[in-house]
């Protein structure tokens, strides 16, 4: 089949035609075509000219005429060609190309017998050679691996992919958006980073031959963010890569989007409003019209204490060392690795048993001060934070602090963390003495949230894997 592809290429080229043209200007997309002609009847023509082109994905001869489908990102528009408009060499060509052939079509807009709007024909040109066959047409590309593996196969064969990764644009330009309307200024922080830092997470290391020192990829932009609140820049907002060096799941891919924002002189609470109405705002803008309800706000509130007590009848704060917590979950017959640290242990009971269960966008509030480094103490409860993680559809997709801002308690979590690391913790967060002299200059009561943005995709989206709606996800050899 190849080889047929590549003799046809050898024709066109002795032809004196090139099959790979370096530009076709003035290409509008079918969708406006169409949007512009909705009102024809069948078997209206018209004058209206237009060129379109893309991909060749059916055919279908009639002698001395032939319709073809060209696919654009936007659709599908059918053409007619004939052979008493085009003349006969000019045809026989056109009716000779491949399937998955690049074509741009110059026509006039009429409506088919059938109700299709279709362009007569009145030239063409080859656009790029196909010299592959591309998937099979009627069923699409269905294998998994392949359509992760090969992406560009995905969205040739299958609308439904290309209208995928269209909404996530959307949804990164919604977010946009709504930041940049409430005076949120987007920014760039390093990726290759001398101390990695922001979250509990394993880091990817790579070396600088010419500095002649190890980097490491980003896991969060957290604390350089919050150096530019240090500053006076007030409201930033990053949208980009991180990186984690951890398994893949269903949830997880070691390369994802992020969305942090900080404010300054805002609480978490004031926070947990902002993402209310953030993701309401994307989810109209975007269509969605699935089974979770982000428009009904105030999102249910629920402690953390709480949300694990109702599903587990364990009280964490209680049991707050290692040993008690691993005996109360024996007791109600869950089982905890001894060898974990008590925080890893409070994770897992949250991860396991509570956030499967939580379909509607729910907030997690007052997380123990262990498992959250950067968060201000809790102005109340002594022993926790103001922290939050947003739950929807069974996973977390967003997690956000009343920043810590006194230096002097941040040196003290950060000498924590250490101990963490020491007792076999190799999540734990090293120890950032720049950070902390930024602190050190003054930094303002801040809000800040991490939102997952593939996790969101996954939501506004109806998909249950990661893979779904990243475009070249990690894969195993």
């Amino acid at each position: 089949m190849e080889d047929d592809r590549r003799v046809k290429l050898e024709r066109i080229r002795a032809a004196g035609i090139d099959p790979f043209p370096p530009s076709f200007d003035g290409v509008v997309p079918s969708s406006a075509a169409q949007a512009a002609h909705g009102a024809l009847e069948a078997g209206d023509e018209t004058e209206d000219a237009y060129r379109v082109a893309g991909r060749l994905t059916a055919r279908r001869d009639f002698g001395k005429s032939a319709f073809l489908d060209i696919t654009d990102r936007s659709g599908k528009m059918q053409v007619q060609a004939r052979k008493d408009v085009l003349g006969d060499e000019s045809f026989d060509m056109l009716i000779s190309l491949d399937l998955g052939d690049l074509v741009g079509v110059d026509g006039t807009a009429f409506k088919s017998r059938r109700g299709e709007l279709t362009l007569k024909a009145t030239e063409w040109t080859l656009l790029a050679k196909s010299l592959r066959q591309p998937p099979e047409k009627f069923h699409g590309l269905e294998d998994t691996e392949t359509r992760y593996r090969r992406r560009e196969l995905d969205l040739m064969a299958n609308e439904e992919a290309r209208e995928l990764f269209i909404l996530r644009s959307k949804v990164v330009a919604a977010i946009r958006r709504w930041l940049d309307d409430r005076g949120f200024l987007e920014v760039e922080t390093p990726v290759l980073q001398p101390l990695y830092g922001g979250a509990l997470a394993r880091p990817f290391t790579t070396h600088h031959n010419a500095l002649g020192r190890d980097l490491y990829l980003r896991i969060a932009t957290e604390l350089y963010l919050k150096r530019l609140i240090v500053g006076g820049l007030e409201r930033v907002y990053e949208l980009g890569k991180d990186f984690r060096n951890e398994g893949l799941s269903p949830k997880h891919n070691p390369e994802f989007t992020m969305l942090e924002f900080y404010e300054a002189y805002a609480d978490y609470g004031v926070i947990a409003r902002e993402l209310e109405e953030l993701v309401a705002y994307v989810a109209t803008e975007v269509g969605y019209d699935g089974e979770i309800d982000f428009a009904s706000t105030p999102w249910r509130r629920v402690t953390l204490r709480d949300a694990i007590e109702e599903k587990t009848g364990i009280d964490v704060l209680v049991h707050r060392d290692r040993d008690a917590l691993v005996k109360a979950a024996q007791d109600k017959d869950i089982s905890l690795d001894p060898a974990e640290t008590w925080p890893q242990l409070v994770d897992e009971l949250l991860s396991k048993h509570v956030e499967p269960g939580l379909s509607d966008p729910t907030f997690i509030l007052d997380y123990p001060v262990e498992l959250s480094p950067f968060a201000k103490a809790h102005r109340t409860d002594e022993g926790l934070v103001e922290r939050f993680e947003c739950f929807a559809g069974g996973m977390e997709f967003a997690n956000a602090f009343t920043e810590l801002n006194d230096p002097d308690e941040q040196r003290a979590r950060f000498e924590e963390q250490a101990r963490q690391t020491e007792a076999g913790d190799e999540e734990a967060q090293p120890y950032d003495e720049d950070f902390v002299r930024a602190l050190e200059q003054g930094m303002p009561p801040t809000g800040g949230i991490g939102v997952g943005i593939d996790r969101l995709v996954m939501l506004l989206s109806g998909r249950s894997s990661i893979r779904e709606v990243v475009l070249f996800p990690a894969m195993r050899t």
